[in-house]
């Protein structure tokens, strides 16, 4: 399939010249286009900030939310139509900070989604606040003294609720970033993909250069598997380990427990709705 099927004519791109997010774009094209993936049984999801904008840029359904929220939204539209691909995209300051208290239930619930996090440890859309990613000593218009937080480590709490599959990319790097999302699309439950996104404009420090820098690959070696040795590859700091960390490949998807499904796989805005069955149910609740 040519990538070219998810493009959108006269997209009007807000993102500024140079940012990470433009190989993100791409790269999540190529990858849908290699599973041969229906765009019009895809859905993305995506929250508030510049990687909130993705959708508006990439052929598919798409679900806007309040800023942190798309996991629930997302969820929810897995668990109506379970032959629906659903991809949240979302930046770090959304997901980690505005959806943290989603961020860590949904992957308890863990529904066949997968989360795309554009981390570039800076609020970009509003112009460079430090975000839950954001480094010691970084220094800010808000934060003039430095940050004085430990950064917010998705990886290891990931890792620590049992994530079904955690792997960090990076948007420097489109051939390995491809093949991660390839691998979190294809995975039956909950995946995350961390992506270290650099933000040309308000993060001076995280650069290209420095994620290069700071980065390596894990080889053929490592064992996924084995949550503790995961763990460990996750609190790692400086230098950051890409590739898949963790994967646990014997938990169930959320919407495959739904008593709905029991009997039958058929979406429900499909079936019949008995309304004289749900009148008595709402009848019965006023009655509580």
């Amino acid at each position: 399939m040519d990538p070219k099927v998810f493009d959108i004519e006269n997209a009007d791109v807000a993102w500024c010249p140079g940012c990470g997010d433009f190989s993100i774009l791409r790269t999540l094209k190529m990858a849908l286009a290699e599973l041969e993936i229906d765009s019009s049984e895809l859905v993305l999801v995506s929250g508030i900030g510049q990687a909130g904008k993705l959708p508006h840029y990439l052929k598919s359904h798409t679900y806007n939310s309040l800023h942190g929220r798309a996991a629930s939204p997302a969820t929810a539209i897995k668990a109506v139509n379970k032959g629906l691909k659903v991809i949240i995209t979302t930046g770090d300051g959304d997901m980690y900070g505005e959806g943290g208290n989603h961020f860590m239930h949904t992957i308890r619930r863990n529904p066949d989604i997968t989360t795309i996090v554009h981390n570039n440890m800076v609020y970009g859309l509003t112009k460079g606040q430090a975000s839950p990613t954001t480094q010691k000593d970084f220094k800010t218009p808000l934060q003039v003294e430095g940050v004085s937080l430990e950064p917010f480590n998705p990886l290891s709490i990931a890792i620590g609720l049992d994530a079904s599959f955690v792997a960090r990319t990076f948007a420097g790097d489109m051939n390995h970033m491809k093949e991660i999302f390839k691998k979190a699309i294809e995975h039956k439950g909950y995946s995350l993909v961390d992506v270290f996104q650099p933000c040309v404009t308000y993060n001076k420090i995280n650069t290209f250069k420095w994620f290069k820098e700071n980065v390596y690959y894990l080889d053929d070696s490592y064992d996924p598997h084995n949550r503790s040795e995961a763990f460990k590859k996750a609190i790692e700091y400086l230098k950051f380990p890409l590739g898949v960390l963790y994967i646990n490949p014997n938990k169930t998807p959320y919407e495959d427990i739904l008593t709905v499904y029991n009997e039958e796989d058929t979406p429900l805005y499909e079936r019949d709705v008995d309304m004289e069955k749900l009148k008595n149910l709402i009848r019965s609740k006023r009655k509580i």
